[in-house]
């Protein structure tokens, strides 16, 4: 492992607990141990919202503004999520 550092961080009771609990049942080893994983996960994260910007957003955000027909008025576009979520929330309620 490379050099550790200290850091000295303030967290919500709620956040203090859920780590003490981690360690507590035996998942983790220790404090530091969770804060690594939490973090390891944070930078997975970014790096999968960075290589989705990358990969998908800019290439279609190109393409349309190299063509504008390619693209819907934004009313439209709520209104057909707005239905979608309309014709869900239906269909949740039969189910349960």
């Amino acid at each position: 492992m490379a050099a550790s550092q200290k850091r000295t961080i303030s967290l919500p009771e709620e956040q203090a607990s859920y780590i003490d609990g981690l360690v507590d049942s035996g998942s983790y080893a220790s404090v530091s141990e969770v804060i690594r994983a939490g973090l390891r996960a944070l930078q997975e994260r970014d790096v999968a919202v960075e290589r989705w910007l990358r990969e998908e957003v800019v290439p279609i955000a190109a393409a349309t503004q190299a063509d504008p027909s390619r693209s819907i008025p934004a009313e439209q576009a709520f209104g057909d999520v707005r239905a979608l979520h309309a014709a869900r929330g239906k269909g949740q309620r039969r189910d349960a």
